[in-house]
């Protein structure tokens, strides 16, 4: 049940950082997005996995909170409240199959790796991967950043 609540939520804020027009605010539903992802791989055991989704998304977080507020344009108007409900209510509407739809069983009788094992020994250049990609994605944010300032 855990695992569902969690998925939702995972949803839910993936959504809204996909439709927010303010900045900052798609920033912090992007953080609820690291954050959820982290404890769902946390409760499947995926520890190292987990501490690695939440360290690479606080530094994600950083920069583009700094660069969201640097570079991004102020809009004239504010979300309404209901335009945020009705973002609410697409992403419950599409978290409404891992409600009903649950895999059941027990853990002894799945064969093949754990989610840790798969995460770290099968799939590491994926991850490494990744890391490149947040360090680029930096890396050309600073580099935006410092053409600016000099101009």
């Amino acid at each position: 049940m855990i695992l569902e609540i969690l998925s939702i939520g995972l949803i839910i804020s993936a959504v809204l950082a996909l439709f927010l027009d303010e900045v900052v605010y798609a920033v912090t539903a992007l953080s609820g997005t690291f954050l959820f992802t982290a404890l769902i791989y946390a409760l499947n055991g995926a520890v190292y996995a987990a501490i690695f989704q939440f360290v690479v998304g606080i530094g994600t977080l950083a920069v583009l909170f700094l660069s969201g507020e640097m570079l991004g344009e102020k809009p004239a108007k504010r979300s309404s409240p209901a335009k945020v409900g009705g973002l609410i209510g697409a992403g419950v509407l599409f978290a409404l199959p891992s409600i009903f739809i649950t895999v059941s069983g027990s853990p002894n009788m799945i064969s093949g790796p754990q989610v840790g094992d798969a995460l770290w020994n099968l799939r590491g250049l994926d991850v490494l991967i990744q890391g490149v990609v947040i360090l680029t994605v930096a890396l050309g944010i600073a580099i935006v950043l410092y053409e600016r300032r000099k101009k």
